[in-house]
């Protein structure tokens, strides 16, 4: 299930920590989600690295690989996050099989609309706000694109990430989010732990309002 706490993974945010440390602390905190994220490391790193994730989360966290499907399968990871220059959401189904959990970030409702018919499990809207967490993200849409996305998808989990954080997780989930994504609130924390723990709570308690 998609939902809660949602931690992505960064090595050049952790203060020195490694993906497997991040994940670690981070599930001992309370997330539900855990995504590793990197753009720069080589193949063999990053199936190193999965495998050393994938052993953290199994049993307490659904451990999902960005972008790359080759890692995420060989890995044992649950699933794969692509973005709208990757491959499509259908083409990946073909490759994963029906068990593998696929999220697609989108910035649109038409993209959100093209992601469920492709066979999307959840739609990541990217980003909510503005952030420089993610180079690449641009523009920040706000919950105005969440609401709207919520509305015409009432059972669709929905992901949001993007400028999140403690001071605005809760309002976010009010206006639609399952789960709430983030990398610097919880990776750039001097105790990963207590920071996962605090917005887990934050969260859980906006979806009991």
């Amino acid at each position: 299930m998609i939902r809660g706490l949602y931690v992505v993974t960064d090595e050049m945010l952790s203060h020195g920590k490694s993906h497997a440390e991040i994940a670690s602390e981070a599930v001992a905190g309370g997330a539900s989600i855990i995504q590793l994220r990197d753009k720069t490391a080589s193949s063999l790193k990053l199936f190193s690295d999965a495998k050393k994730v994938a052993e953290i989360c199994r049993g307490k966290a659904i451990f999902i690989v960005n972008d790359r499907i080759d890692i995420a399968l060989a890995s044992g990871a649950d699933g794969v996050h692509l973005g709208q220059d990757d491959i499509p959401a259908d083409a990946a189904r073909k490759i994963c099989g029906e068990n593998f959990l696929i999220g697609v970030s989108v910035g649109s409702l038409a993209e959100a609309e093209k992601a469920a018919a492709d066979g999307a499990d959840y739609v990541a809207v990217s980003p909510v706000y503005s952030t420089a967490s993610k180079a690449d993200a641009g523009a920040g849409h706000g919950l105005s694109l969440v609401s709207e996305i919520r509305k015409a998808f009432p059972a669709m989990p929905l992901v949001g990430i993007g400028g999140l954080n403690r001071d605005n997780a809760a309002e976010a989930v009010a206006a639609g989010l399952d789960s709430v994504a983030v990398i610097s609130a919880v990776v750039s924390a001097a105790d990963i732990k207590s920071a996962a723990e605090e917005l887990s709570k934050i969260i859980s308690e906006a979806k009991h309002d």
